[in-house]
């Protein structure tokens, strides 16, 4: 055997043995409830579950990090592979909770509290790593929308810093805007304001665009305010979105509120359905789970649903949407009389007509051999969608 070829073998046998080590035993995937709907030519199995679990960002080598309302993260590793997932396990465990934001970049896992940004270097199979906080956020302490969501973009991070209330002029400068700062915590700086709980944020691979979205204001006219997703890094730094004074296509609900300069929105939701997280799946994916050319490129929404009632239950059903997009933007343009008519539903059926709920999507993202992956905190469940 030549030496090059000796040497090809003892790498591939040493990532062989770096991958394996200590990993739990694989565990089945399980089907999913039959209530659960896709479009033809998809399927959902369960690959593992979390408790409490929110957002989620896929490494890769096809493991899952899995964000959650606690003060624990998970890792779930092999999720993305050609053979079963291994049982999740304890990646991390943090000083403060909800432990709800998770980003990979240069090397670390960066996690994001209720009142800080952590960061933690990443090795296969390697838990309990160092816990570096980088960042404080919410000084004076936390209340009202105490999840904080990230995104890694090259050299920066966007960290969104919801409100202390549903509508409010905030005393704290940080809250209710979207941060730019360092990979190290430096820099911090206030990028977006007025949002009131840009809880999605994701980075679009295909364009380098950073997407946000979230939960709009309550207690307004029945049906309103819309509630949005927006090209953040596309806009001006310091962009004012309204919040509490201004909504929609520069609407005032405030008398003598000028909107004339606030962001109009590219992409809106119902009222009350509260964007949780947003992933793009790249124009190029060629992994063996990739999905027809006709989703590259564009959105997944989770929508969580919302806390208000009718008379058959919460107003709006948790779902996943497709919103498709043509050269890096949505495809069609806002309908002011009918957000609907922009994106279309995916994955469906987590609420009955009577308003019972087998779960409620929250974060998503997607894994390098191209699956779509959903998190899912009301039954704990991590859901991977491939064609079929």
């Amino acid at each position: 055997m030549h030496l090059a070829h000796i040497c090809l073998l003892l790498i591939n046998l040493q990532r062989i043995s770096s991958y394996n080590c200590n990993l739990p035993t694989s565990v089945p995937v399980k089907s999913v409830d039959s209530r659960l709907k896709l479009p033809n030519g998809f399927k959902a199995e369960i690959v593992g579950n979390v408790g409490a679990a929110r957002e989620i960002v896929a490494l890769p080598n096809g493991d899952l990090i899995v964000g959650t309302s606690n003060t624990q993260i998970f890792i779930i590793a092999n999720a993305d592979g050609l053979s079963d997932p291994r049982a999740p396990q304890v990646f991390a465990t943090l000083p403060d909770r909800p432990a709800h934001g998770v980003a990979f970049g240069s090397g670390y896992i960066f996690v994001a509290t209720q009142l800080g940004v952590f960061r933690i270097p990443y090795k296969e199979c390697a838990l309990n790593g160092t816990i570096e906080k980088i960042a404080s956020i919410r000084p004076n302490g936390g209340g009202g929308h105490t999840s904080t969501s990230l995104e890694v973009d090259g050299q920066t991070l966007y960290v969104s810093v919801g409100s202390s209330c549903n509508a409010c002029k905030e005393t704290d400068p940080t809250r209710a805007t979207i941060q730019t700062m360092g990979l190290d915590g430096s820099n911090m700086t206030t990028y977006a304001r007025r949002w009131r709980n840009a809880i999605a944020i994701t980075r679009d691979p295909s364009t380098g665009i950073v997407w946000a979205g979230g939960a709009g204001q309550d207690n307004l006219p029945s049906g309103h305010p819309y509630e949005y997703l927006d090209p953040v890094s596309t806009r001006p730094a310091g962009s004012d979105y309204g919040w509490p004074e201004c909504e929609e296509n520069q609407i005032a609900y405030v008398n003598g509120a000028n909107c004339s300069n606030i962001v109009v929105p590219l992409i809106e939701f119902p009222a009350y359905a509260t964007i949780m997280s947003a992933v793009s799946y790249p124009m190029i994916q060629t992994g063996e789970f990739h999905f027809p050319l006709t989703w590259h490129g564009g959105l997944f929404v989770s929508i969580h649903g919302s806390w208000h009632s009718g008379s058959n239950g919460p107003l709006i059903a948790p779902y996943v949407a497709f919103v498709p997009f043509t050269n890096g933007m949505p495809r069609k343009p806002v309908d002011w009389n009918d957000p609907t008519q922009q994106w279309s539903y995916f994955f469906t059926g987590f609420q009955d007509a009577a308003g019972r709920r087998i779960g409620r999507t929250t974060g998503l993202t997607i894994g390098p051999k191209g699956s779509l992956f959903v998190a899912d905190d009301q039954t704990g469940n991590i859901y991977r969608i491939r064609p079929t």
